[in-house]
């Protein structure tokens, strides 16, 4: 029986290719930590997550001060059995972003392990339900962006083959993002799908107004219009519409995500596999959303996402963001606007070990043996 022998931290901090802005923040530094897990066997498992600019350096130290020794002489197979106790010795500060994204990485590269040891890719593994997915963007679409340049981004995306794209939204008043919206439905014309994102921005009355005035736009769905706590207004809001309602992005339990079922306060569920920590509790989120006769299209991280939405058979999207291109060596493969899973064994990431030394922030690395 393997047993975990050595943990390797560390943290690289990746700056966004192009200027990314929303209805309440700028996406200016991505602090991604990093998680390799090594057994009596040799076999290494790696994992990781990521902020958008606060909170790497907190991250790490969860890891190094309390989740990390752990591990140390664990049966790396018991992935169940690590996820929950490591969670419940965090109980004072689980549910949220913090102790999520540090199991996350955890979680991560214990699958990375598993799949690696059974010599089968993470799709797979995970239930193999298809090997490709549809691609939509979001890179062109970020608030600060003119209208006219919106639509020449849309119209790009079109003619590379992606099925959709998704634009925020959240202007000062409805009508600009009104006169946003009709411009690039009218350059795209109707059969190409839309979606919008308005960054959790809105009140109840404001979300169910804008709401009924994008209906004209046969929109592919409204992403997080209110805050991520107020069920009741989600209700309410789909209740008054016939666009669809996707929310997950900033939800952090399986708890969570099943109220929101359970009370008809959502039609789409986006969960990001760090901000629920790990693939472990993805699963579980992706399995429910299908016994409610709803698709799970997850948030960012398109890298690992790929694999996990390509397991479950209630898969619609993948969000095209490009995250990791710098540190890895093999790109996400893309043919006729559809994603592929990759096929090597493992979570199919293929890091670049001199990039990510190169980038890395010394006073987060560290080693647990």
């Amino acid at each position: 029986m393997s047993r975990i022998k050595r943990i390797e931290l560390m943290m690289v901090d990746l700056k966004p290719k192009v200027k990314r802005t929303d209805a309440i923040q700028n996406f200016v530094s991505q602090q991604t930590p990093i998680v390799k897990i090594i057994d009596s066997d040799g076999v290494e498992g790696i994992g990781y997550s990521y902020t958008i600019g606060t909170g790497g350096s907190s991250v790490m130290k969860l890891l190094l001060d309390h989740l990390g020794p752990q591990l140390i002489n664990r049966n790396p197979e018991q992935i169940e059995s690590i996820w929950r106790d490591l969670k419940f010795s965090t109980n004072a500060t689980y549910v949220g972003p913090i102790t999520a994204l540090a199991l996350a990485a955890i979680d991560t590269a214990l699958w990375d392990m598993k799949c690696k040891r059974a010599n089968l890719p993470l799709h797979v593994m995970a239930g193999g339900a298809t090997n490709k997915v549809k691609l939509y963007t979001t890179e062109g679409g970020w608030l600060h962006i003119e209208k006219d340049k919106l639509v020449d981004d849309a119209l790009n995306a079109k003619e590379l083959g992606f099925y959709g794209a998704k634009f925020k939204v959240g202007k000062p008043h409805v009508s600009e993002d009104v006169e946003r919206i009709a411009a690039v439905r009218e350059a795209v014309g109707s059969n190409w799908d839309i979606m919008v994102d308005s960054n959790q921005s809105l009140t109840v009355d404001e979300s169910i107004r804008r709401a009924k005035n994008f209906e004209d736009f046969d929109l592919a769905w409204i992403e997080e219009p209110l805050t991520a706590e107020d069920v009741d207004g989600h209700i309410r809001l789909c209740q008054s519409t016939s666009t669809p309602i996707a929310v997950g992005e900033s939800m952090y339990s399986i708890g969570h995500f099943r109220e929101y079922m359970q009370k008809g306060a959502c039609s789409i569920v986006q969960a990001d596999v760090a901000r629920v920590g790990g693939i472990t509790p993805w699963l579980k989120i992706a399995h429910t959303a299908e016994s409610f006769n709803m698709p799970v299209c997850p948030h960012f991280l398109m890298e690992l996402h790929v694999s996990l939405v390509c397991a479950v058979q209630n898969n619609r999207w993948l969000e095209y963001i490009p995250q990791l291109d710098d540190i890895t060596t093999r790109q996400l493969k893309i043919v006729d606007g559809e994603a592929y899973a990759p096929s090597e064994p493992g979570i199919g990431i293929a890091w670049d070990w001199d990039e990510l030394t190169a980038r890395r922030i010394n006073e987060h690395t560290a080693i647990l043996k």
